[in-house]
């Protein structure tokens, strides 16, 4: 399985943002995409994520802020990120699950800075 994710890039405060994430190879019609980020100094954590039956859940600080969804027959998740704010700054990757495995993406950077 990979991930190749898109999308990062600069923005400035209060800015939008939208990810994109697309699996590929052996993918599971029972599975959960998401987006977890790492910051400079900061462990990697859970942003976001969605099985295929649409349970979602999110991480308190994006909440009302960040959208995620999924296109599940394009093996496709998304994340789209309004309100933007300098805390958000980090590395982005796209986590796929299924049964006993976990697959990551190489990541994509979000800077927030004005």
């Amino acid at each position: 399985v990979q991930l190749v994710e898109s999308g990062g890039g600069l923005v400035q405060p209060g800015g939008s943002l939208r990810l994109s994430c697309v699996a590929s190879g052996s993918i599971f019609s029972d599975n959960a995409m998401g987006w977890y980020r790492q910051a400079p100094g900061k462990q990697r954590e859970l942003v976001a994520r969605q099985n295929t039956v649409g349970s979602t859940n999110y991480v308190d600080s994006v909440k009302g802020r960040f959208t995620i969804s999924r296109a599940n027959a394009k093996n496709t998740v998304y994340l789209q990120m309004n309100g933007l704010k300098p805390d958000d700054t980090a590395v982005y990757y796209c986590n796929l699950e299924q049964y006993h495995d976990s697959y990551w993406g190489k990541g994509t950077l979000v800077t927030v800075s004005s």
